[in-house]
């Protein structure tokens, strides 16, 4: 069956592949995007249409939920950074939690059968203490502003499901990474960036941090099977883990990619000056696993050299 599916950060790293994807699949994909962009170049097929706008403006997305029949959304746009969170936090309550209310809001009173599928993150658990990783059935107990604002809207999106009786699926998924990441600050693209100048990449924690990484292609798949599985099923929520075996610290990252790029002369510059970052991070993922039948397919170091090579190819584009 083809759906009219609407798309928020759409030309993000999760975005472009899951929308080829649905493309792919005969769908009709609206992508909604803040304003005009050049990463269209980026898509080998084009989506039904780009809607430029904001969807902290609640009209807005009624109006385009209403006047392109949308049945399925899947809310993948925010404010991501934590950098940007912690200097604007308000900013990113308006943008991350506000800006899904108006979703929820919109489908109750609109059509109670839209299919809502929210991506939240393992930042929304906070700071895993007392256990070696979390299970979806664990409390959301975050501090930080960008954690909190994934925090608030995955419980919001809950209450919506319950309360409304609608068809409402998250995934917590870990650190994504693979090619066509655009937030060139983050920490897998910027350390490629600098390698291929030759900078030496500067850390602002300590470098112990560890996080659980998984590829993209991986993530999308997860999402289309959680999509499938929302059409079937009888149950209006679905919450999974999305995540790998793959737990690093940042340092053990950055040395990864210096040896995949045949320049481990280039030494990191710690500079242990960001104390709001979370220690340790962990997913169980065995949950989707079980009932979904997913599983993250691509080795780490597969992984970290395709995204390499995309960057190498369009360096002098994201340079520009």
């Amino acid at each position: 069956m083809r759906h009219n599916i609407l798309i928020t950060g759409g030309f993000g790293l999760l975005g472009k592949p899951l929308t080829l994807k649905l493309i792919n699949l005969k769908h009709n994909v609206f992508i909604l995007e803040k304003k005009n962009t050049k990463r269209l170049k980026f898509l080998s097929k084009k989506p039904k249409k780009i809607i430029a706008g904001n969807f902290i403006n609640k009209n807005l997305v009624a109006k385009i939920i209403k006047e392109n029949n949308i049945d399925v959304v899947f809310h993948l746009g925010a404010i991501t950074q934590v950098l940007d969170s912690l200097k604007k936090p308000y900013e990113t309550h308006l943008t991350n939690i506000i800006g899904t209310v108006n979703f929820l809001e919109n489908i109750r009173t609109i059509n109670k059968k839209i299919i809502f599928i929210y991506s939240s993150s393992d930042k929304a658990y906070g700071e895993l203490k007392n256990k070696k990783e979390y299970k979806e059935g664990d409390s959301l107990d975050s501090t930080y502003p960008y954690d909190v604002s994934k925090s608030s809207s995955d419980l919001i999106c809950q209450s919506y499901s319950k309360t409304y009786s609608m068809k409402v699926g998250i995934i917590r998924c870990a650190n994504i990474y693979g090619p066509g990441d655009f937030n060139l600050k983050r920490l897998i693209p910027e350390v490629i960036l600098s390698t291929i100048e030759n900078k030496n990449f500067v850390i602002r924690s300590d470098g112990k941090s560890t996080r659980d990484y998984v590829f993209v292609e991986d993530v999308v798949e997860a999402y289309l099977k959680l999509f499938r599985k929302l059409k079937s099923s009888k149950d209006n929520l679905k919450i999974y883990n999305v995540s790998s075996k793959f737990n690093y610290s940042v340092l053990e990252i950055v040395k990864m990619i210096l040896k995949k790029m045949n320049n481990t002369k280039l030494m990191p510059i710690i500079l242990n000056n960001s104390k709001q970052e979370l220690n340790f991070q962990r997913l169980n993922y065995s949950k989707i696993q079980r009932q979904l039948g997913w599983r993250p397919k691509t080795d780490i170091g597969k992984g970290i050299k395709e995204t390499i090579n995309w960057y190498v190819k369009f360096y002098n584009f994201l340079k520009k």
